[in-house]
């Protein structure tokens, strides 16, 4: 039988080549991953509404709302203000009476070692859709969206007359003591979301809606 004897030169030049090929690829897979994250972050930052870099410019292309900014409401992780922060247009937009039952709870709250931060309270209509459009992202669908995000229209954050509350010491102690200044739990799935009923000083607070598809000011 014969045989095809490579020479030594040839075999040299297709391993180079092979080195060359698996090098690329190792640059071309570093490269994808690395964009993969940074729009993994993008979409975790537009999501969360308080996070948007800082100084970001507000307005919309296309109806895309494009990073608000904390003239929308924006609070970001880490710098959330207290109830007394009325500088702070997602504190001091706060309709009144909510603001005013806010601030008797944090004072008494005090004295309990607990304080009451705003983790996201008024929003503009932009940052609010931003949110709901990110939520249709992340969830996969505007039906199950609408279980967490409102519309601009019917949100009860951008009319100023809800408030996200934390960290969970504060949730805890609003839950027994929420009632007595007005503040109630709207939301069975977020505990966090409370507005205020005047009537539950007295009544005590009404019955949860499971989620925000059960309030018929969502069907609006």
């Amino acid at each position: 039988m014969n045989t095809i004897s490579i020479p030594s030169a040839g075999r040299t030049h297709h391993a180079r080549r092979l080195v060359v090929v698996a090098v690329l690829l190792a640059v071309a897979a570093i490269v994808a991953l690395a964009v993969q994250q940074s729009l993994s972050a993008a979409s975790a930052i537009g999501f969360a509404g308080h996070q948007a870099p800082p100084g970001g410019p507000t307005g919309e292309i296309d109806g895309s709302v494009l990073a608000p900014s904390e003239a929308d409401g924006v609070i970001r992780d880490g710098d959330q203000p207290t109830v007394f922060d009325t500088d702070r247009v997602a504190v001091g937009n706060l309709d009144p009476s909510l603001l005013e039952a806010l601030q008797r709870a944090a004072t008494d709250a005090q004295a309990d070692g607990v304080v009451l931060l705003v983790n996201s309270g008024w929003r503009s209509p932009a940052l609010q859709e931003r949110m709901l459009q990110d939520a249709v992202v992340q969830y996969g669908s505007e039906e199950e969206a609408s279980r967490w995000v409102a519309s601009a229209a019917t949100s009860a954050h951008v009319s100023g007359d809800a408030v996200d509350l934390g960290p969970l010491p504060t949730l805890d102690w609003l839950a027994q003591r929420g009632a007595r200044y007005g503040l109630c739990q709207i939301y069975g799935n977020e505990s966090w979301h409370y507005e205020l009923r005047p009537d539950a000083v007295n009544d005590g607070c009404p019955e949860m809606y499971a989620d925000p598809t059960e309030d018929p000011r969502m069907q609006r």
